[in-house]
């Protein structure tokens, strides 16, 4: 019987947890909504500060779960839904985590928490032109924004990484267990 209760413990501890790193992802995309910017479509990236996190607190399934879940709501929460602007939050969303998932599985010894966060932010980029290219402009013109989106990935991956290292630092202090 103390099995399960430590078991169902745990379990509503992560679930409790999880939560609390959509909301946060949500909270932060709300956030950069309002944050003025030298181009319409680039952002910090902040609110993939929450999908790290989970990445490194939980494993690929959570990071994917608050990705996907931070990306339905918050397009919700904004007008967006199913919209091409959806589509590309969530084709770069999920492909960025996935690559993130894949070189901290197997490079975990080669490249930090930075070098996983900037391949996080080039894969959304990239994969987000692509989008642009495949379903709205269909201009091989658009790929000249290669060289600033590559830019702004360096920018806000390492943004994200320094954040979430902080946090992650923060959280291994703590007393409480997150899992």
């Amino acid at each position: 019987m103390n099995g399960r209760i430590h078991e169902m413990d745990s379990r509503n501890r992560s679930l409790v947890w999880l939560s609390l790193l959509i909301t946060m992802g949500l909270i932060l995309f709300m956030f950069e909504a309002y944050i003025p910017r030298p181009l319409p479509w680039l952002k910090p990236g902040l609110a993939n500060i929450s999908t790290l996190l989970a990445l490194y607190l939980f494993n690929t399934q959570a990071a994917l779960l608050v990705v996907i879940v931070r990306v339905v709501l918050g397009s919700l929460l904004v007008g967006t839904f199913l919209n091409p602007a959806f589509i590309l939050a969530i084709g770069g969303g999920i492909m960025a985590t996935l690559v993130m998932s894949f070189f901290k599985r197997y490079f975990a010894q080669t490249f930090s928490i930075l070098g996983i966060s900037i391949f996080g932010a080039l894969t959304h980029n990239v994969v987000q032109l692509l989008l642009v290219y495949v379903i709205i402009v269909k201009h091989k013109g658009i790929f000249n924004l290669l060289p600033l989106l590559i830019i702004s990935a360096l920018f806000s991956g390492i943004i994200v990484a320094v954040i979430t290292h902080y946090l992650l630092a923060h959280f291994s202090k703590s007393k409480g267990n997150i899992r």
